[in-house]
């Protein structure tokens, strides 16, 4: 908590550049909470078309327990190997977690654009703060709120269906973010980068529960 407390004035809600947004990654993580074993999985997609440029998994074990709010001490060994297995660096990062919307105002994705300097979106399917739900079309927001500060958006990306909920990262704004976010999200509620990541490292995790795995611990 001390460390997000020290880390948090860093975050950059503006864009540093105009937002041409050509390489979109995604990153998500799967677990075994019986033997500690996660797998990490990172998708680059072109931002035109959606189609999948690069991918990249990586295994560990993992001692961090869950603890609410403190989600990037349990997922940033991984997340951090696996894009270090890139041979591109996206524009974007779309991370299935909190940017802003968090009871710090340092999620994990916060931490992985600090650690990073690229632009970074949190993109959750659950929310810390206060909101109205918006209309149920397509492309409806409203605000969320803690404590009566703006920290993130509901957005809805599917008519009728239930929102995701937008929030900075590191160098990009809010109403950047939710453009890009809509754009990622032509058929499903989910980013197309946050479901084809999450189809990997879960994929990944099976495959290493069923062959003896080089020794990779990750605190």
């Amino acid at each position: 908590m001390a460390m997000q407390d020290e880390l948090r004035p860093l975050v950059d809600q503006t864009n540093p550049r105009p937002p041409d947004f050509r390489t979109i990654a995604g990153l998500d993580s799967a677990y075994d909470d019986e033997s500690g074993v996660v797998a990490a999985a990172a998708v680059i997609l072109d931002s035109a078309t959606l189609e999948p440029l690069e991918t990249a998994i990586t295994h560990g074990t993992n001692t961090f327990p869950y603890v609410p709010g403190l989600l990037a001490f349990r997922e940033l060994p991984t997340s951090l190997a696996v894009l270090e297995k890139l041979t591109t660096t996206p524009d974007l990062l779309i991370c299935d977690s909190q940017g802003l919307a968090h009871p710090r105002r340092f999620g994990f994705a916060c931490h992985l654009g600090i650690l990073t300097g690229v632009p970074t979106i949190g993109v959750a399917k659950t929310v810390w703060g206060n909101y109205i739900e918006p209309d149920p079309e397509r492309g409806s927001s409203t605000d969320v709120r803690i404590d009566g500060e703006l920290v993130g958006r509901a957005l809805r990306t599917r008519t009728g269906v239930k929102p995701v909920f937008v929030s900075v990262g590191h160098r990009i704004d809010l109403d950047t973010a939710c453009a890009q976010v809509l754009a990622l999200t032509p058929k499903y509620r989910q980013p197309e980068t946050t479901r084809q990541a999450d189809q990997l490292c879960r994929q990944a995790l099976r495959a290493a529960l069923q062959a003896p795995l080089p020794t990779c611990r990750t605190t």
